[in-house]
């Protein structure tokens, strides 16, 4: 049987797809439409990127791309996933905070709030302490700062039973795509189903958000690059590139945050979101209830009302 293509991410919506030239590969971007009536132009909105976890792509934001409002919105395929290039390297924090930073200067605008899920939120905080005079503010589901998920990975015993198993057998070669990627990408299905609340398991939108995942995921190389990632997560721990990297994340945030944290996410769980308070010691750190570790998707309507007082603040 075929592999999906990269064509299969361009879903029809209320929204726009862009090709965009950032940090020397080509990232593809999809952009709320304005309301009507509206012909403010673009740049001189508040630009607000939105920015995946992993197994996914911009699909996991179009709840937030519908229902917020006052800013120029944008999900990212980050690098690696659904229609966004796939280069064999380019995985470390450096690079994808560059990542980042490159896109909100090749949309136009000189800073933007981030908003970043689980990986995707890692990603907003390094390039919140690399290149901190591009971002404005930060928001966070279930994405704790790296430091404090590290620690908490390695000191409190129930955050290790859920995140060192599968970040360790991740770091087997070229088995990990296979598990998630046979029989139609079944495995990511599983992973995904793990996390989740069993409310949204059985409506039409989890069915259909499915459907998309287990596609996207076989696009030729979107496997390999997603689970780069966790493998740079934990070799570069031995490196020193690793260790400089952690050692520039022990920075406190003087920027407006806010993070979202599912109260019944089962993968991160309530122990290093506290362990994170002391790198934003002004932010917001708030539960939603009833919720696994995909909030956003979850609970859109709670998440966007606490996004949206959030950037009304900025």
């Amino acid at each position: 049987m075929a592999r999906p293509d990269p064509s299969v991410t361009r879903i029809a919506g209320p929204w726009r797809h862009l090709d965009v030239h950032a940090n020397g590969i080509r990232f593809h971007c999809v952009e709320a439409l304005p309301e009507p009536g509206d012909d403010t132009p673009l740049t001189t909105r508040p630009l607000v990127m939105l920015m995946h976890g992993f197994g996914s792509f911009w699909w996991s934001w179009r709840h937030q791309l519908r229902g917020l409002s006052g800013a120029r919105l944008v999900a990212v395929d980050l690098r690696g996933y659904g229609g966004s290039d796939k280069p064999p390297r380019g995985y470390d924090g450096w690079t994808l905070a560059g990542d980042t930073a490159g896109l909100v200067r090749a949309l136009g605008h000189t800073s933007a709030t981030l908003v970043g899920h689980a990986d995707g939120g890692l990603v907003c905080w390094a390039t919140a302490v690399l290149h901190s005079r591009v971002v404005r503010a930060i928001a966070l589901v279930s994405s704790p700062h790296p430091a404090a998920l590290r620690a908490s990975a390695l000191t409190h015993r129930e955050q290790g039973r859920a995140l060192l198993p599968t970040l360790l057998r991740y770091q087997i070669p070229r088995l990990p795509e296979r598990e998630l990627t046979r029989d139609d990408a079944d495995g990511l299905e599983h992973l995904v189903r793990a996390r989740a609340s069993a409310a949204w398991q059985t409506g039409e939108d989890f069915r259909e958000t499915i459907g998309h995942l287990r596609q996207a995921i076989q696009i030729p190389s979107a496997a390999h690059s997603a689970l780069e990632y966790q493998r740079w997560a934990v070799r570069s721990q031995f490196r020193n590139e690793g260790r400089r990297f952690m050692k520039l994340m022990n920075h406190r945030l003087e920027i407006p945050l806010l993070h979202l944290h599912g109260r019944d996410d089962p993968y991160v769980l309530a122990d290093p979101v506290e362990r994170s308070q002391r790198f934003a010691p002004g932010g917001r750190f708030a539960d939603v209830p009833t919720v696994g570790h995909y909030a956003h998707e979850e609970a859109p309507g709670e998440v966007n009302e606490q996004l949206q007082r959030f950037l009304n603040a900025q």
